[in-house]
């Protein structure tokens, strides 16, 4: 007796032998569907998503300079001028999700050299600190200027630590980094605000609070939220600190 398969009964048994020409056909036209399907349902969801942006570590161009730490209130390293440019202040963090407060109130106000890896987008950047030790010659020994008021401003954006939105983490903005950017803040990360409009050009502002102190448990309600707040903003160097008055605050979206 014959167990062959016919036109009548195509009916697959995997030990007798082989499958069905229509549904081998089937199952074909099936995949190929399926697979496109997919890719293009995952074109239209990533189509959707706001672009993570070009920031990273640079860690070709490893940064060493003298200069002095301050806390403003975050701990920034003020570098003088030179021939080719300004005078620069530059937001800092450790490694991982900590900041250096610790280094920074050692040293505040004395010449050190600092050597670290720059973490870059744009013009934010942030240097992950590697090392702090004193200068020798006098070397960042300078008078760094006092901070210049530009005025209140009522700015949109949002809340993020600076160190991912540069580029440590992508995306390093919106709520599927929310998390991550309340334990860095935490953890001593400067928070940035990252505007939809400029003052003077620039759309990374340094946060404080209204009286420039250090920011606490109230903004975790609004990272990672399109907002809208009111503050002063005042220039150091080539960055511009937001002395944001939170009471103000207001969710758009």
């Amino acid at each position: 007796m014959s167990w062959k398969q016919t036109k009548d009964a195509p009916f697959f048994v995997g030990y007798l032998n082989a499958v069905p020409k229509p549904l081998a056909v089937f199952a074909l036209v099936f995949s190929l569907c399926f697979v496109g399907g997919m890719g293009l349902a995952a074109l239209a969801l990533s189509s959707t998503q706001n672009d993570p942006g070009n920031g990273g570590f640079q860690w070709g161009n490893r940064f060493e300079q003298a200069g002095m730490l301050e806390l403003r209130p975050y701990p920034v390293f003020r570098v003088p001028g030179d021939e080719e440019s300004g005078p620069r202040t530059y937001m800092l963090s450790g490694q991982g999700k900590r900041g250096v407060f610790g280094q920074a109130e050692a040293n505040a106000g004395t010449p050190v050299t600092l050597r670290g890896v720059p973490v870059n987008r744009g013009d934010l950047t942030m240097i992950q600190v590697g090392n702090v030790e004193a200068t020798e010659d006098g070397a960042g020994n300078f008078t760094p200027s006092d901070a210049v008021p530009l005025g209140r401003w009522k700015l949109a954006g949002e809340i993020c630590d600076g160190k991912c939105y540069a580029g440590a983490m992508r995306p390093g903005q919106g709520l599927a980094h929310k998390a991550c950017a309340d334990l860095c803040i935490t953890g001593g990360i400067p928070p940035v605000f990252v505007s939809t409009g400029p003052v003077e050009g620039r759309s990374f502002f340094l946060m404080a609070d209204k009286d420039g102190n250090l920011l606490g448990d109230e903004i975790q309600g609004l990272l990672a939220l399109y907002i809208e707040v009111e503050g002063d903003v005042e220039r150091l160097d080539d960055l511009l600190v937001f002395k944001a008055d939170l009471s103000t605050a207001r969710i758009l979206k």
